[in-house]
């Protein structure tokens, strides 16, 4: 039976189509089954393999002892959206209203989704810059819009202003911002993020900022969008709870906009999952009130398991970027004599005992050949295992 419907859109969005019309899983899916099914050390899904804060596991354990275990507000939880108020406020001197201008969401996905479902028209242009997670595409695809790609180049990943100027017209609704950037690990200027607004203010664009590696940073500080001159009024800007605490399974995400927004994004988030993990709520309240130190240690920690997988991937022949943020870096697997890095990649748990993620899965069908090197491992997991991994990545050397 052929089933129609407007799935078929969200998965040509996501790249989830094939040229011959067949619709296959996702790579992080087939990538985490391939090192499931092998044994081979799973560098490919960026999920850490390491608990986060007691304080903040300890807060969740006991909100579900005291009964927090009901639907939430809509909006989230009074204590979670004036944590996340407080945050702004604490990190980037944003003053955020928690009752009118936070919503509280199931991980920073649904965040995005909403909003893109909310503020699109069909025919509506999104530019974002490519790679691209996945779910932009989809999302982008479902909502009936027309997404628009500024390539990252390696080895900087970071974009050419006269292509962003070309891509961002008056036909561009949002201008959509991750940053720092899954899956390069690269971070914006200062001056690339003004040039952002200036556009967005000239072609009456809004900006949507997916921020959720804010605090995984490595020597550059996080500029978040909404701080920059005129562009507070219409940016909305999503981060969550997964990366900075290791509770990715746990899915609490927010935005923060002006009210007007949030009122127009929630009249859709509502009809997606209306409310979500009642008791991790308050527990990531803890989190976000954590001292300064947890976020620094945090980064620092983080930096160290980095150069680890680096120095491994460089001593295994590849030619390797250096992430400024965020759980990945980038190989090029070019000089290892590997044009395809998913071939590689497919062939690396029997070569290395390692399962990575091809950068051409975060790329559209017609510009795949110009990252078909590229290879995304991740560096969020335990030591001993990073160290096991570049170890076992040596022998490609061999």
């Amino acid at each position: 039976m052929t089933v129609s419907g407007a799935w078929q859109r969200a998965a040509h969005g996501a790249m989830l189509i094939g040229t011959d019309g067949k619709t296959r899983p996702t790579i992080f899916a087939e990538m985490s089954a391939l090192a499931s099914r092998t044994g081979a050390i799973n560098l490919g899904q960026g999920f850490p393999d390491e608990d986060g804060p007691a304080e903040v596991l300890e807060a969740a354990r006991q909100a579900i002892s005291d009964g927090v275990n009901q639907y939430a507000p809509g909006a989230g939880m009074p204590v979670l959206r004036e944590a996340i108020a407080a945050h702004q406020k604490r990190f980037y001197g944003l003053d955020v209203d928690a009752d009118r201008e936070v919503l509280v969401t199931a991980g920073a996905t649904e965040a995005l989704a909403a909003t893109l479902l909310a503020l699109l028209e069909t025919g509506d242009e999104v530019a974002t810059f490519e790679p691209f997670y996945d779910s932009y595409g989809a999302t982008i695809a479902l909502a009936g819009a027309v997404h628009r790609t500024v390539p990252l180049r390696a080895p900087e990943f970071q974009p050419d202003h006269d292509d962003l100027r070309r891509t961002v017209t008056d036909a561009t609704r949002i201008i959509l911002v991750n940053n720092p950037h899954n899956p390069t690990g690269s971070m914006l200027s200062r001056e690339t993020l003004q040039l952002i607004v200036e556009l967005a203010e000239r072609h009456d664009a809004l900006i949507v900022t997916d921020e959720v590696y804010e605090h995984l940073t490595f020597g550059q500080q996080h500029i978040p969008v909404a701080t920059l001159p005129g562009a507070a009024s219409r940016t909305i800007t999503i981060s969550s709870a997964g990366k900075t605490f290791s509770t990715t399974g746990w899915k609490i995400g927010w935005l923060t906009a002006t009210p007007e927004l949030v009122e127009a994004i929630n009249a859709v988030k509502q009809f997606l999952t209306y409310t979500n993990g009642a008791p991790f709520q308050p527990a990531i309240a803890v989190g976000l009130g954590l001292p300064d130190s947890y976020f620094t240690d945090l980064a620092w920690t983080l930096r160290a398991k980095r150069d680890i997988l680096s120095a491994g991937l460089v001593k295994a022949g590849f030619t390797v970027s250096q992430p400024q943020g965020s759980y990945f870096v980038v190989a090029d697997a070019a000089p290892l004599g590997f044009a395809d890095a998913a071939d590689l990649c497919r062939r690396l748990p029997e070569l290395a005992g390692v399962v990575g993620v091809p950068i051409s899965a975060f790329v559209s069908h017609e510009n795949k050949a110009d990252f078909a090197s590229l290879v995304r491992f991740a560096f969020c997991k335990k030591v001993p295992v990073l160290e096991q991994a570049a170890s076992q990545l040596a022998r490609l050397a061999a």
